[in-house]
């Protein structure tokens, strides 16, 4: 299980190499990044799913669920009475210690570690169906914005990543084909989404922002809950449910994924902690790499 990580470190190593020393310009891991996200990943899933049997297990989902929303709540506590958060910075530090990061490295990881993106597909819905529209109603109330329902409405259709799997989807439920000329430029892109999203993690690794002083220990406390207290959680609830060994590793290493990078991007947008969002999907970004191959090994 520790090889199925080593083209991982190793592709990540070359996109920090690649940062560290300016190779490919200041602006390289936004261009890349906007590659994976808009062209090369959608294609991947598609690719994907219009090969693979759709079968969802209630319980494992059930279980990521559990872990997820028990996390959530622990960081908006953290934040509130131990850092002394406002509620909508309260809510970026939930998001940010309980919304994986189930695209741009989650596939790579599934695919290379557990072979399919099929549990994450659930996944990847969980969190924009459910704790996305929460999270965004959140943050307007904490911003003294009006509910906006066609936001929520919207969202599916301005995700590129969330069009793919849908597409792919469908074409899966009712097993049809995309013809050849349409199925190989498609197969191809999606061949560069997991070595693109790496190098771009890399590249990522080397940015640098702005940030408060004091803000440390905040960081550390919620990057722990993200990489330890979920995947715990998460393994405790899959034992619960009496899942296999194969969907019991799933479960656990998805939610040991790192914070996913709309947690920076909605403070942001928000204005709302956003120096401590970023520094915590920096850092649980960083360290995911040795707790997701600690957990691969445990549970092998």
């Amino acid at each position: 299980m520790i090889a199925a990580f080593i083209p991982i470190w190793a592709l990540t190593l070359l996109g920090f190499t690649a940062g560290r020393f300016r190779l490919l310009g200041p602006e390289a891991d936004r261009v890349l990044g906007g590659f994976v996200f808009h062209l090369a990943m959608p294609a991947a899933l598609f690719s994907v799913l219009t090969r693979t049997r759709l079968s969802f297990s209630v319980p494992a989902l059930g279980a990521f669920a559990a872990s997820t929303v028990v996390t959530m709540a622990l960081g908006f506590v953290l934040s509130r009475r131990v850092f002394r958060r406002k509620p909508g910075e309260a809510t970026i530090g939930a998001m940010a210690a309980g919304y994986v990061n189930s695209a741009n490295l989650g596939i790579p990881v599934a695919l290379q570690v557990l072979g399919d993106a099929t549990f994450l597909t659930g996944v990847l819905l969980f969190q924009v169906l459910v704790i996305t529209p929460i999270v965004l109603t959140l943050l307007d109330r904490g911003a003294d914005r009006g509910f906006r329902l066609s936001r929520l409405a919207s969202l599916p259709l301005r995700n590129p990543v969330i069009l793919g799997m849908a597409a792919g989807a469908l074409c899966s439920a009712f097993g049809r084909h995309p013809p050849p000329m349409i199925a190989d430029p498609l197969a191809l892109l999606g061949d560069a989404a997991v070595p693109a999203a790496l190098v771009a993690l890399g590249l990522s690794l080397t940015v640098r922002g702005p940030g408060l002083a004091g803000e440390r220990s905040e960081v550390l406390g919620l990057s722990a809950l993200k990489l330890l207290a979920q995947p715990l959680l998460a393994y405790l609830f899959g034992l619960l449910a009496q899942l296999r060994p194969a969907e019991l590793l799933a479960l656990v290493v998805c939610a040991a994924l790192p914070t996913a990078q709309n947690a920076y991007i909605f403070a942001r947008e928000y204005g709302q902690a956003d120096s401590v969002a970023r520094g915590i999907v920096i850092t649980s970004t960083a360290l995911s790499m040795l707790t997701l191959a600690t957990i691969g090994w445990l549970l092998a």
